[in-house]
């Protein structure tokens, strides 16, 4: 891959530029180039492919979506000359698997890493975008295409006295590649979302002591991983047409349906029969054990009740038990972790667990955590509070569109898009699962397939019809706004206030349900329905 380049005085001109090297960048680049056999350049932050799993390298990081489903299924050679060696794949694993797909179809000579974008400005004479990077450098493309990512802007939480910590603080989005070292340390984890129901077995393992700083109770599905058998690596590839389908035409983009079922509509008996298979098998297919555990309060309620008394099955001490326990939200209606023995970890006598909601974080001082009741002495902090998420990594460029438009003032309060592509005001700026797509309620690879086949049917649509910009039109992303909010309304997730979903976890973040929760099927039904229709809700010029 290619070091930044010198300042230009003349910026370099492209037809595309992807911001970007993750899952959806590499492949994006990859249309582009060898579909539509344009100069397409990737700008990447990192010194390394990757996105997502080149940043989050925090102990006992592992992708939640099974391996068979966490992958291109674009190329079939890709599919049989790679193997996954677990049922959930580790970080280095996934950034193997796209260091192997970047080489395998040659992208590197078109990735400029080390390069992080900081400005990109719309040319409406020249119909060209100009973008800045850190070093000064400028180039023009005809096409802009952000692969930024739902969560990769590291939310980090301002508490009083943060600066003053005489130890070393982590957030587990910006993990020292090196490691951490915690042998022998006494530990802080602030936060029990997804990285920390991860990481908490795996420090407590090396730790002295571990003390964990709980704002909410959160559910949570044993992973059952395990190494995958040869029978299991050859079953996968040589049913990879039917994955891929089942993938593309349900809600949520995993490799497995939704029982058409309602939870009443079986006997108490049946019921926890059900429930229980699915516990034992683990993993996210819990959710999928009846259709309406999102939409139906009662419904939901039969499956927290379940997964609350095999919390408490686990759980020794009394206290700690029905801290972990006291929910208040449904269940899976804010993101739905897996973990390998987060429950059983606290049964060691060195791990510790405080309760913010009745002893919340008062300072940080030199010592440590001070909460209300007393001072939790440590060496690290680690802050496991997640991302800014969907627009954070938006907020870290300025994008400025359309007669001088500023996307921050446009999205003051909150984002605005339509079908999580496009952007009124900002013409040829791409979106790849942008707020208002389905994103983080599904799983991501097929979703960003189908977004990068759509923007690269698009351009090739313009180009056989030489049009130079395509732009959404404030009516269509008004009215897709008000299909996403139907599309939440009609679920459990729109009524949980404090969900990052809707941005409750940054300080100041305008509140509105960012995702698209129709579902994958859905919403690419949608975008179909709108190319097919010559761009609906797009003005082309």
């Amino acid at each position: 891959m290619n070091a930044p380049s010198p300042t230009l005085t003349t910026p370099a001109v492209h037809d595309a530029i992807v911001i970007g090297a993750g899952f959806s960048g590499l492949y994006q680049a990859h249309r582009l180039r060898d579909s539509l056999h344009l100069d397409c350049l990737v700008l990447e932050a990192g010194d390394g492919v990757g996105g997502t799993w080149y940043w989050n390298r925090y102990p006992g990081a592992r992708c939640d979506t099974e391996s068979n489903a966490y992958m291109y299924y674009f190329s079939k050679e890709i599919i049989n000359a790679w193997e996954w060696s677990e049922r959930y794949p580790q970080q280095a694993e996934i950034q193997r698997y796209l260091n192997f797909v970047t080489d395998q179809l040659g992208l590197r000579p078109n990735i400029q890493c080390n390069t992080r974008v900081q400005s990109a400005r719309y040319d409406e004479s020249a119909q060209r975008w100009t973008v800045t990077t850190d070093t000064g450098e400028q180039r023009q493309c005809t096409y802009l295409i952000t692969a930024i990512g739902c969560l990769s802007s590291a939310n980090v939480p301002d508490i009083a006295g943060r600066d003053t910590f005489g130890g070393d603080w982590y957030h587990t989005g910006q993990w020292p590649h090196e490691g951490v070292d915690f042998t022998g340390k006494r530990v802080a984890v602030i936060g029990t979302g997804s990285t920390g129901i991860q990481a908490i077995p795996v420090i407590a393992q090396q730790a002295a002591q571990v003390t964990v700083f709980q704002r909410t109770a959160n559910y949570s599905i044993p992973a059952r991983n395990a190494p995958l058998t040869n029978d299991e690596k050859q079953y996968a590839k040589a049913h990879a047409d039917e994955f891929r389908h089942v993938m593309t035409h349900n809600t949520n983009g995993h490799a497995f349906w939704i029982d058409d079922v309602n939870v009443f509509d079986v006997t108490d008996a049946e019921r926890q029969a059900k429930y229980q298979a699915a516990w034992d098998r683990g993993g996210l297919q819990f959710r999928a054990t009846f259709k309406d555990l999102l939409t139906s309060e009662a419904s939901n309620d039969t499956a927290a009740g379940f997964i609350k008394a095999r919390i408490l099955d686990v759980v020794t001490d009394p206290q700690k038990a029905a801290d972990l326990t006291d929910f208040d939200h449904p269940f899976a209606a804010k993101r739905p972790p897996i973990d390998s023995q987060y429950f059983e970890t606290y049964n060691l006598p060195h791990v510790h667990l405080v309760n913010l909601r009745k002893d919340p974080i008062q300072q940080i001082t030199a010592d440590g955590i001070q909460t209300e009741s007393a001072l939790h002495a440590c060496d690290i902090i680690v802050f496991a509070t997640g991302f800014d998420a969907m627009t954070g990594a938006f907020n870290k460029i300025e994008f400025t569109g359309r007669d001088g438009r500023q996307l921050k003032d446009t999205w003051h309060a909150g984002p605005k898009t339509y079908l999580g592509l496009q952007i009124p005001g900002f013409p040829n700026l791409f979106t790849i699962t942008g707020p208002g797509s389905p994103s983080v309620l599904t799983n991501l690879p097929p979703q960003i397939e189908q977004h990068v086949d759509w923007i690269t049917d698009c351009i090739a649509h313009m180009r056989q019809h030489k049009v130079r910009t395509i732009e959404a039109t404030e009516e269509a992303a008004d009215t897709w706004g008000a299909e996403v909010n139907r599309a939440a309304n009609a679920t459990l997730l729109a009524g949980v206030k404090h969900s990052w979903y809707l941005g409750a976890n940054v300080p100041g973040k305008p509140r509105m349900f960012m995702p698209y929760a129709g579902g994958l099927k859905r919403y690419r039904d949608a975008c179909d329905a709108v190319a097919a229709d010559n761009y609906r809700g797009f003005e082309m010029r």
